[in-house]
């Protein structure tokens, strides 16, 4: 036999395997649930559930000046859609027994005499109570009370010929993100840990159920090498997580509305080396399992420290030194960075060009790895 007979015959086979493969995944309609509709059910979970956004905080408000200048404060808080006004009371004891009672989250007392010092020019005092029991939550409140009553202070200080702070006047613009909306933040990166955690499902389970099952042993025993039956169960998942992503990708744009900036071919190919690096680690975590039950005990293991230390939940740069430097060995962290790149800042190659060639460098590692490890297995 010629080389490249050697070479179609090869290619045969591993076609072969990619067809059995694939009629095996979708023969069940439970796989193909779980394949296609389980991720689009995850991101509109996650899309909804994972939100930082603070919109109409309760409040309770405590006027002791009752003056037009008072009751203009507490319609400015109102006015934003941040808070809105769940109580209201002559007692400064109020806001602590609703506090403590869950019945309202930031309280506001204006105390007397406050629109006589502002009209007289002196710095009129408001006080703003917060739960802080939600540390986020109360961080986001603190910080929108804090931006009312400067702008507040700003306009009627405008109004009367002045601007406090000697003479500056700060308007603040968000860039990438005006609305600073969670959603458009966190469903890009909803995209990466779906395929990560599907990539890793079907290659680790899917080897170690065919083990368990016996027909594993039956292709032991056919013409197949070790390089043609490990690229016959990659393939086909390979092709369903990048399915799985434009999927995900298209219910992002036209159901979120996530505005995509950047360069599309860099994302798909980005998206490419993630997926091999996710093929890679669940294979290696096929090797090294016995049983379902220690593969997705195994899979559990690594997923979840990899969502933590990825700066899907938490930003990294808020991570101990020790914790950020763990960072640089996941994966998922540089998808993220590129897919936020490529999606809110309109990112390109040459700005995410270190973090693509290290995920290029630990898809090939663990290729190698995985093919190493499965070499050893079959022997």
């Amino acid at each position: 036999m010629t080389a490249r007979e050697g070479w179609r015959a090869r290619v045969g086979r591993v076609r072969a395997l990619v067809r059995k493969e694939l009629r095996q995944l979708f023969r069940d309609p439970r796989t193909k649930r779980v394949i296609f509709v389980s991720p689009v059910i995850q991101l509109v979970l996650f899309g909804y559930a994972v939100n930082t956004d603070v919109r109409r905080v309760p409040m309770q408000v405590v006027d002791h000046d009752r003056t037009a200048l008072s009751r203009a404060l507490v319609e400015a808080f109102t006015a934003s859609d941040y808070f809105r006004v769940a109580g209201r009371s002559d007692d400064a004891a109020s806001i602590q027994r609703a506090l403590d009672r869950g019945g309202a989250v930031v309280g506001l007392r204006i105390p007397p005499g406050f629109s006589r010092d502002v009209q007289a020019g002196g710095p009129g005092s408001v006080q703003v109570l917060v739960d802080g029991s939600n540390s986020n939550t109360a961080t986001v409140a603190q910080g929108y009370a804090a931006r009312i009553v400067q702008r507040f202070a700003l306009s009627r200080a405008g109004d009367s010929g002045r601007l406090p702070g000697g003479g500056i006047d700060l308007r603040a613009r968000a860039w990438f993100n005006p609305s600073l909306a969670s959603q458009v933040y966190n469903v890009p990166a909803v995209c990466g840990v779906i395929v990560l955690l599907m990539s890793l499902l079907l290659t680790a389970l899917g080897v170690v159920r065919e083990r368990e099952m016996g027909t594993f042993d039956q292709l032991l025993v056919s013409p197949l090498n070790a390089g043609e039956l490990m690229l016959g169960k990659t393939i086909p998942v390979a092709m369903i997580a990048f399915a799985q992503l434009v999927l995900v990708i298209t219910v992002a744009l036209l159901w979120f509305a996530i505005p995509l900036r950047g360069s599309v071919p860099f994302l798909l190919a980005s998206s490419v080396v993630f997926v091999l690096t996710g093929l890679a680690i669940g294979l290696l975590i096929s090797t090294i399992s016995g049983t379902q039950q220690e593969a997705f005990l195994t899979m559990f293991l690594f997923i979840m420290p990899a969502i933590i230390l990825s700066g899907f939940l938490y930003p990294v740069e808020t991570m101990p030194e020790v914790f950020q430097t763990l960072t640089l060995g996941n994966p998922l962290r540089h998808f993220l960075e590129i897919v936020r790149g490529v999606f809110l800042k309109g990112a390109g190659p040459s700005d995410l060009a270190a973090q693509f060639a290290t995920l290029g460098g630990m898809a090939s590692v663990g290729l190698l790895a995985a093919t190493w490890r499965f070499r050893r297995m079959l022997g």
